[in-house]
Parts: C-alpha cells; sequence; structure tokens
C-alpha cells in the first residue's frame, strides 16, 4: 500500500506562487508515476501534471509555462510550482500515484490519491 499526503495549498492573489507538495509513504519502490490532478465541484477530475520514475514529464495545456512538476525520490516528495496563478486555477489539487506506467491518459483511474488541498486565487 502506498500513502500520500498534500500540502501547501492556498489563497494566492493572480499572478502569486504556491508550491504543493505530496510526501508518500509505504510501498514506492513499486511508483512509476506520480502526479496531480485538480476538480472543482461538479466537474470532472482534470489531470494537470505527471512525471514518471524516470523523469518524463506532462502538462495540461492550460497550465505549460506556469507550472512546473518536480521529484525528490530522497524525500519521497513530489512538487508542484505553481506561478502566475490565475482565478480559474481554483480547485482542489489532489496527488496521486500508479504502480504502472501506460501514458497521460486524463482518466482519473489511478492506484493512490491523496485527501487533496484547496488552492483558492483570488482576482
Amino acid at each position: 500500500q502506498v500513502q500520500l499526503v498534500e500540502s501547501g495549498g492556498g489563497l494566492v492573489q493572480a499572478g502569486g506562487s504556491l508550491r504543493l507538495s505530496c510526501v508518500g509513504s509505504g510501498s514506492l519502490f513499486s511508483i512509476k508515476a506520480m502526479g496531480w490532478y485538480r476538480q472543482a465541484p461538479g466537474k470532472q477530475r482534470e489531470l494537470v501534471a505527471g512525471i514518471t520514475s524516470v523523469g518524463n514529464t506532462y502538462y495540461a495545456d492550460s497550465v505549460k509555462g506556469r507550472f512546473t512538476i518536480s521529484r525528490d525520490n530522497a524525500k519521497n516528495t513530489v512538487y508542484l510550482q505553481m506561478n502566475n496563478l490565475k482565478p480559474e486555477d481554483t480547485d482542489v489539487y489532489y496527488c496521486y500515484a500508479d504502480r504502472t506506467f501506460q501514458g497521460w491518459y486524463k482518466s482519473p483511474a489511478r492506484d493512490y490519491w491523496g485527501q487533496g488541498t484547496q488552492v483558492t486565487v483570488s482576482s
């Protein structure tokens, strides 16, 4: 089993920055990819960014050039640096982890999830 705990969300003004962290514990040796989704009330969960165990990355078009995903294997942590935040980035952000990597599909069918962290961007 793998447990994921997110942190770093909060309230920020448009144009500001936040860094989300996702700390993993448990059977991390089996994890091949991690990343972030976001979800607004009543909407489907959206894939924001992902990173594989060998460092390949994915970004949604809406965040390219503003968000950066990275990982620190020694700390079992994945980060999402979010710059130039916009009000439309307001969502609950969820960290995920997969035991296999089958490409950057958008479906939220993932092996493990964190509890989510709220990001609110004011205009």
